[in-house]
């Protein structure tokens, strides 16, 4: 697709401690098409994250941490008329911006995301990447999935909330009110890492109460007192 013919992209990417990973991700982003702009919010790294983003062309800005603070301080920030949120550790296909392209030709679409394959050793990435198609089926999208949204809609809606946790699922819930939602037939690759090193079954069974519980009306700040971050420093 012709780059006059595509929308300017904001990728907004909320980060702490993310040096490990975050550079193959913008390496990946470099090679999109079209007007892309490379934001990383970052919450107080003690790495070499900003560095490592800067030196790559992503324009750094400062936030308070929490994802959901951070991404949409960097919704704030962006010039794009579509915003993308990706994780640090997301690796996105060659393909992405016309597949967002074509799912925003249908102007009842206000929102989209992407299949998901979770990268790393173990049952624990084969089975999550088989059970997100299934929760997608009943209506659930997480982060993990790219979630790509129209600036317009983000903004009628009020964005993403300072939430600890389910931020993602709070904003789509808006989202819905206002448009459809599409699914694009592309992947993108994401860590595993969350349960690398700990009981999986714990983990998981952890995220589902968790779940439970947000869908039956439980603050999610009181629910992020039981959610262990990833993104702090790794030694």
């Amino acid at each position: 697709m012709s780059s006059s013919h595509t929308p300017t992209l904001s990728i907004i990417i909320p980060a702490l401690n993310e040096a490990r990973c975050i550079g193959a991700t913008l390496d990946a982003i470099s090679q999109l098409p079209g007007r892309v702009e490379m934001i990383v919010v970052d919450s107080g790294s003690d790495d070499d994250t900003r560095e490592i983003s800067s030196a790559r062309g992503a324009k750094v800005i400062t936030s308070g941490r929490g994802r959901g603070m951070q991404m949409h301080r960097g919704a704030c920030v962006a010039k794009g008329s579509v915003l993308w949120f990706l994780h640090a550790d997301t690796i996105v296909p060659a393909d992405s911006i016309d597949v967002i392209v074509e799912a925003l030709q249908d102007r009842q679409v206000v929102t989209g995301n992407f299949e998901v394959h979770f990268q790393g050793p173990g049952g624990a990435a084969r089975f999550m990447t088989w059970l997100y198609p299934q929760l997608r089926g009943l209506g659930l999208c997480y982060g993990d999935s790219a979630i790509f949204v129209r600036r317009e809609a983000y903004s009628r809606t009020g964005g993403f909330k300072s939430l600890p946790i389910f931020e993602d699922l709070d904003l789509l819930r808006e989202l819905r009110k206002v448009g459809g939602i599409a699914h694009v037939p592309a992947t993108v690759i994401t860590s595993s890492r969350r349960f690398a090193g700990r009981s999986f079954l714990v983990t998981f069974t952890r995220w589902v109460i968790m779940q439970a519980l947000y869908w039956l009306g439980v603050n999610p700040r009181r629910l992020g007192r039981f959610y262990a971050p990833v993104r702090t420093r790794e030694n």
